[in-house]
């Protein structure tokens, strides 16, 4: 295994001919993620990770960088079952979900200790010995639990300081041997809750879209799992890099949980708002699928993370996307939301083709939209 730079060293070429494919690559062989390159007393962030001024646009290196009062929308989800309260929720969640895309919920049944355990969990996985850390490190599609640096590390233009671990939780029981003891248990008993909130979820915004609460359960498109947690080291020179790119989710829902040290923003109104940590909030981020079976009426929104002196900051992720029966089957908008005054804004296509895309394009990598590609064109 290669050795990390010397303290203030940058493992970096300088000058014209940057080799950035061959410093990716040396990077990628440390097993060590950043989470390393802070171990090894790095003072520079190396140039692999060093963003371009139109990414760090209004980011400042001792704030957060949000300069505005706008706030994320709260919402209680304690009267969801009480058919009294209900109707309450339910318009909350439109709201928020047709104007902000994103939105925190508190009172959503799962465990305050659960939730606070994968986070803790997660946190000393990364703070293990390079060593034994690294015996987990991959970049193997197959393997249902993986750690690595960057997933994108060799398709974006530029990386990001972050490190992370991958849970994938397919249709069906996991096999619990393949996830390290360290955190066996609490991940396991996150995700049981996580299903259930899962469901409550989906009939929610069911009925949101003026459905049957049962809508898009029966479409199957939220039956598969995958829970990805990443490690935001503190960084020497925040305002050289990200890390989060700017960008939207590929799936219809994501659901992520958060420690107390923030960075995450999102877009809203042309600007970027903070989105300050709640204890015991879970954040619910509407995805691209979302916005394209809503036919627009959701909308998915553009989030990023900053880098930051303070930290570590973990966040833990559940994307929601269709099962293996379901991900190469089309899906467009859907049929009870359109007429002659909301026509189809979308042409149908599969979650394989969708997320395909924004994979190869480059685009949903690099920070730019790919719903536009699948929109229907304008009638000449």
């Amino acid at each position: 295994m290669q050795t990390l730079p010397s303290p203030g060293e940058s493992i970096t070429c300088s000058g014209p001919h940057y080799d950035r494919a061959k410093e990716a690559k040396e990077f990628d062989e440390t097993k060590a993620g950043v989470k390393g390159l802070i171990d090894s007393g790095m003072a520079k962030v190396p140039r692999l990770f060093i963003h371009p001024p139109q990414n760090l646009r209004d980011v400042s290196s001792d704030t957060e960088g949000s300069a505005t009062d706008l706030k994320v929308p709260i919402i209680d989800m304690m009267g969801c079952q009480d058919s009294r309260l209900r109707r309450d929720v339910v318009d909350d969640l439109r709201r928020a979900s047709e104007t902000w895309g994103f939105f925190q919920i508190i009172n959503h049944g799962i465990p305050v200790d659960v939730m606070d355990s994968v986070l803790e969990a997660v946190k000393q996985f990364h703070e293990q010995p390079e060593g034994v850390k690294g015996e987990w490190y991959s970049r193997d599609d197959a393997r249902k639990f993986r750690y690595y640096s960057n997933g994108d590390l060799f398709l974006s233009k530029v990386a990001t300081w972050k490190d992370t671990l991958l849970f994938d939780f397919p249709f069906g029981e996991p096999d619990r041997e393949a996830v390290p003891l360290l955190f066996r248990e609490t991940v396991f008993e996150y995700e049981k809750h996580v299903e259930k909130l899962k469901g409550s979820l989906s009939e929610l915004l069911s009925e949101a879209l003026g459905l049957d609460s049962g809508y898009l359960g029966d479409i199957e498109c939220m039956d598969s799992k995958r829970i990805v947690s990443h490690y935001y080291p503190t960084c020497p020179e925040p305002e050289l890099t990200l890390g989060t790119i700017n960008h939207s989710d590929a799936t219809y829902l994501t659901l992520l949980l958060q420690n107390h040290n923030g960075g995450l923003q999102v877009r809203h109104q042309n600007q970027w708002v903070d989105v300050s940590p709640v204890p015991g909030a879970i954040l619910v981020i509407i995805g691209d699928f979302m916005q394209l079976v809503s036919n627009d009426k959701f909308k998915s929104v553009e989030h990023r993370v900053l880098a930051r002196r303070a930290g570590p900051r973990v966040s833990v992720l559940c994307f929601l996307f269709p099962g293996e029966t379901r991900k190469s089957k089309p899906y467009g908008p859907i049929k009870e939301l359109l007429d002659e005054n909301n026509p189809p804004m979308y042409r149908e296509t599969s979650f394989t083709e969708y997320f395909g895309y924004y994979l190869s394009s480059g685009n949903g990598l690099n920070g730019e939209s790919v719903l536009p590609h699948f929109r229907v064109s304008e009638p000449k």
